[in-house]
């Protein structure tokens, strides 16, 4: 095994002033050292109280922390590739703001890239939880994926052409679609990742998914899996 290697976090964040105090509370309590990783948010032009929610966690003299704040709101993929641009590390992974993690999250999805030099990404496994916390479902990555909870190397993500901004939903599935046609995304059957379910959640607005599930059917084909 090699030398550990530095990984950011990249945490996008719109209007989730009531939740991104625990996202990053998740992320600030790691278990593996502080000068080995970095948090790079992207505050993709919230209108609420969100700034001032991720200004508590940041110390300006001594910070994990980065901010990106958008000065007009450029959607979900947009603000990702801005995160993975400014990404000093060599692996990324992926947290959304009203999400939370395990202590455990970044020692263990590194440690299976560290030891295994041809694994070119690696998934963990997700519990889902109520806006109060409550385990709804664990799930398995590798049967029932979502776009959060995969640490890549970046140089991979730049290679497969990062994210496509015009996809405002299902841009996980597009990024994967074109990323394991060159790559393998392996499986870590370890639950390190919380994925907070709302009522009012993007995903519930089935006609915005159908709208963009056909785009995406339409730019790579029938053969794209859902």
């Amino acid at each position: 095994m090699g030398p550990i290697q530095f990984t950011s976090v990249i945490v996008p964040a719109f209007n989730t002033e009531l939740f991104i105090g625990r996202c990053l509370r998740s992320l600030l309590h790691q278990s593996v050292n502080n000068d080995s990783f970095e948090i790079i948010i992207i505050d993709d032009g919230s209108n609420d109280r969100t700034s001032y929610a991720i200004s508590q966690f940041c110390d300006p003299y001594e910070s994990l922390i980065q901010v990106i704040t958008n000065d007009k709101n450029i959607g979900l993929p947009a603000s990702l590739n801005k995160g993975i641009l400014a990404a000093k590390g060599d692996y990324l992974v992926r947290v959304d703001s009203d999400d939370y993690v395990s202590s455990h999250f970044i020692e263990f999805l590194r440690f299976y890239l560290d030891s295994n030099n041809s694994a070119d990404a690696v998934a963990c496994d997700y519990v889902t939880v109520d806006d109060n916390e409550n385990t709804i479902n664990r799930f398995d990555s590798s049967i029932m994926p979502i776009g959060c909870g995969i640490m890549f190397h970046k140089h991979q993500l730049i290679d497969c052409g990062m994210y496509d901004p015009e996809f405002l939903c299902h841009e996980e599935r597009e990024l994967r679609f074109r990323f394991e046609k060159k790559y393998k995304i392996e499986h870590l059957r370890l639950p390190l990742y919380r994925y907070r379910e709302h009522e009012n959640g993007i995903t519930k607005n089935s006609k915005l998914m159908q709208k963009y599930k056909n785009k995406l059917i339409s730019k790579h084909g029938s053969k794209v899996a859902f």
